[in-house]
């Protein structure tokens, strides 16, 4: 029984060591938790062009153009929102530099503007993927 324990007990400590050191090598945001389960397209993955995605945010639909040269993430381009600038506003646009910085999605949301951040990310994910797998560009 004793050495059952002592089992359990080293999986629970090495279970907890691995998830923090999971969220330790990810770009915070503010809210660890919003995006840890994201999918995440490889950098060059992705055709040139300019491709369109779209997501539902907190006041509406977000539309992104997203730049893609060389296979990387080069610009993005806010093509519609309803979001409050002071709040999912502000959220994109700290949003913007990291995901050109880190050429990926695979970020957290803003804490304060989740569902705004979840938008915005998402929708530059879905114009990530048909970069990756689309015919053709749209612009």
């Amino acid at each position: 029984m004793r050495n059952s324990l002592k089992l359990l007990f080293v999986f629970v400590v090495l279970g907890l060591l691995l998830g923090c050191a999971a969220f330790k090598n990810r770009p915070q945001t503010g809210n660890p938790f919003a995006g840890f389960f994201r999918e995440s397209l490889s950098a060059g993955d992705y055709r040139d062009g300019i491709w369109e995605g779209a997501a539902q945010g907190y006041q509406g639909t977000i539309r992104v153009l997203v730049t893609i040269s060389d296979g990387q993430i080069q610009g993005i381009e806010l093509d519609e929102h309803r979001e409050y600038p002071s709040v999912g506003g502000a959220a994109m646009e700290e949003l913007f530099d990291l995901v050109l910085e880190y050429n990926s999605v695979d970020l957290d949301a803003v804490s304060g503007a989740t569902e705004s951040s979840a938008g915005f990310l998402t929708a530059v994910e879905d114009a990530l993927k048909k970069a990756a797998a689309g015919p053709g560009f749209i612009r």
